[in-house]
């Protein structure tokens, strides 16, 4: 799989992407992350890549031609399944969209800045826009951090145990069962005896009836989506 990412601040994604699982699926093959300065791509001698926005709005806006001629770039490499823009008003981001994500094979995440982007972009250029939360960050950079790691750890041989991460929460709508390791007792605080017995039926058992119960208890709404 390949993510590019289009920003005007491509330092901020130097240390989400240069550790732990994202690193050693770049290092295996698995994914391959590319981060973009849109500023190469500006044209005037300053390379502005925002301008002031017509009407009088507060706040500066990303100039449409630097990433469109970045975007143009790309497309002539390959074909993408995507192209994302992410942004506070776009479809709220979830465990049903990372697991559609980990199916394609390129996509582009755009990140927003200032106080947005051309809305030609919008408009034009972009299939899909995706909010990680209802509120409003300083740029995408975070968001698409987000987004690369919630969809890479998805990816076959991207973690050593692929099973682990069919059993996160929010796949099938349920938050996941409690998790326990060694010592089985600490403090007088013991491990549910189900754990310790070798029974994996009854421990599977267990497992669901503690996802359903919490997710009943913590996030009720979860249980109402996996009817729809």
């Amino acid at each position: 799989m390949r993510i590019d990412i289009l920003t005007v601040l491509p330092e901020l994604l130097d240390s989400p992407f240069g550790h732990s699982i994202i690193k050693r699926a770049q290092a295996k093959g698995v994914v391959d992350v590319c981060v973009h300065n849109i500023r190469d791509y500006a044209t005037d001698k300053h390379r502005r890549v925002d301008d002031y926005s017509f009407g009088g709005d507060a706040g500066m806006v990303l100039k449409i031609d630097p990433i469109f001629a970045l975007m143009e770039k790309l497309k002539a490499e390959r074909t993408y399944d995507d192209v994302i823009f992410l942004t506070p008003d776009g479809e709220r981001y979830n465990q049903r969209i990372a697991n559609q994500l980990s199916l394609q094979k390129n996509i582009i995440l755009l990140c927003g800045h200032y106080k947005g982007v051309d809305h030609r972009v919008r408009e034009r250029l972009i299939t899909r826009e995706l909010s990680v939360g209802d509120y409003v960050l300083t740029g995408g950079e975070l968001a698409a951090a987000v987004v690369v790691d919630s969809v890479v750890r998805l990816l076959p041989d991207a973690i050593s145990n692929e099973t682990s991460a069919l059993s996160d929460s929010f796949q099938d709508n349920l938050l996941s069962a409690p998790v326990y390791t060694r010592p089985a007792e600490f403090n007088g605080w013991k491990v549910p005896e189900v754990l310790l017995s070798g029974n994996f039926r009854e421990i599977a058992k267990w497992q669901e009836e503690q996802a359903l119960e919490r997710t009943a208890r913590l996030r009720p709404d979860l249980l109402d989506r996996r009817c729809e």
